[in-house]
């Protein structure tokens, strides 16, 4: 038993602080107004109190804090894209994350695992050696393997893939990690909260007014809030918040499932993942098998899991791993994806000035969540986008100068 807890049973007043803070009215005017309390919302509070001393904040979350696909998603961190622009950002946000430990206080259980994306055909190891240089040209630790280093590293896989889909090589990022994703979110919010941003939980936003152009209020089934700065980190509901303010985007939304079996003893101390089996797996702390497949095939805003996923994701999860026929499903579950016809976020301001958008994440929004917040709290200090994020301007689409990240995101989570 740790000496911390066995000293805490033996006090008789209890002085610790609560987590979060008990609920408080809306006030009638912030700075900021931050819709969506997941990790990029938290994120973005805590650096926008940290970094640039802004704490008039309200973030405003229409469940609980973390609750929607922070909650939701399979805690992959890694930083192997395909372009210069996504390598850059996500590398970012792996070195912040390793930080993120101490800056809260909190062990949040990141863990490096190095993460192997299994090539099945000669096309898809072509496209590993172009993303393998990528990354090694930008200090992003990537490489190429044979099957014997994978027969090595990963000695519990079938490598002929059932006679299927023989593997073929596989791309293996060294940084390629896990972490606890409620505990990010957690993390976040107790250090914004710490430095004087206002949670609001249960609180949903109804409307965005504007005046000549600009944002001077948001509208919440618990009154209104004037403000001049909104951002929206809201993911698969972006296309009911952007239609308050009149603004268009690609996005379209497809939910995205996943699933845990029951515990089992540690052995995976590795991420796999196959782009042409469309799937994915690794092991929790706590012995889980947390895997997951492609996006479903159709528009859906939706959260609700079906048996067709757990059916498809067990018959390619056979195939490489066949003796996870011996374990049980536990939970499965879904997310709902906002996905860009490139494949890479939206990100920054907008036409109509003070509202900022964080969306587009897809399948990849829990890895960026520290750059993400980092990056956006830069941009409303400012009003202008930060650096990194300039290449995910909403403008792109209109000067058809798209990021093009499809490579490395569409199920390389």
């Amino acid at each position: 038993m740790p000496w911390q807890l066995l000293k805490y049973g033996f006090k008789r007043s209890h002085d610790e602080p609560r987590f979060f803070p008990e609920a408080r009215p809306l006030k009638k005017h912030y700075d900021v107004v931050i819709i969506g309390g997941g990790g990029h919302g938290m994120a973005c509070a805590y650096y926008l109190a940290k970094d640039h001393g802004i704490t008039d904040v309200a973030v405003l979350e229409q469940g609980y804090i973390g609750g929607g696909n922070t909650g939701r998603n399979t805690t992959i961190v890694r930083s192997n894209y395909l372009t210069p622009e996504g390598v850059k950002f996500y590398d970012t946000s792996v070195k912040l994350f390793e930080d993120l430990a101490d800056d809260f206080d909190l062990n949040i259980f990141y863990s490096t695992r190095g993460h192997f994306t299994l090539a099945h055909t000669d096309s898809a190891l072509r496209t590993m050696r172009w993303r393998a240089e990528v990354n090694k040209h930008l200090g992003v630790a990537s490489d190429v393997v044979d099957l014997k280093t994978l027969a090595e590293e990963v000695p519990y896989m079938d490598l002929t893939c059932a006679g299927h889909s023989p593997v073929m090589g596989a791309l293996y990022h060294a940084p390629g990690a896990v972490a606890r994703h409620d505990a990010v979110a957690w993390g976040y919010a107790r250090g914004a909260y710490n430095r004087g941003v206002e949670l609001h939980q249960k609180t949903r936003v109804l409307n965005i007014r504007t005046d000549n152009g600009r944002v001077c209020g948001v509208e919440t089934d618990r009154g209104f809030i004037s403000c001049r700065q909104v951002i929206s980190m809201v993911a698969g509901s972006t296309p009911r918040i952007t239609e308050m303010v009149g603004l268009s985007t690609p996005i379209e939304i497809y939910p995205l499932q996943a699933c845990v079996t029951e515990p089992v003893k540690p052995f995976m101390d590795t991420i796999v993942v196959s782009g042409s089996l469309h799937v994915y797996v690794s092991q929790s702390s706590r012995g889980e098998l947390v895997m997951g497949a492609s996006v479903d095939p159709s528009v859906l805003h939706s959260t609700r899991s079906s048996f067709d996923f757990t059916e498809g994701l067990a018959d390619k999860m056979l195939d490489l791993f066949p003796f996870v026929s011996r374990l049980n499903v536990m939970r499965q579950w879904a997310g709902m994806s906002d996905i860009t016809p490139d494949f890479a976020p939206i990100m920054g301001v907008t036409p109509v000035k003070g509202f900022y958008l964080d969306a587009g994440w897809g399948t990849w929004g829990f890895k960026a969540t520290p750059v993400s917040g980092k990056t956006m709290a830069w941009t409303l200090a400012h009003e202008r986008n930060h650096e990194l994020i300039e290449p995910f301007r909403l403008s792109r689409f209109a000067d058809f100068d798209l990021v093009g990240e499809k490579g490395a995101a569409s199920v390389g989570h």
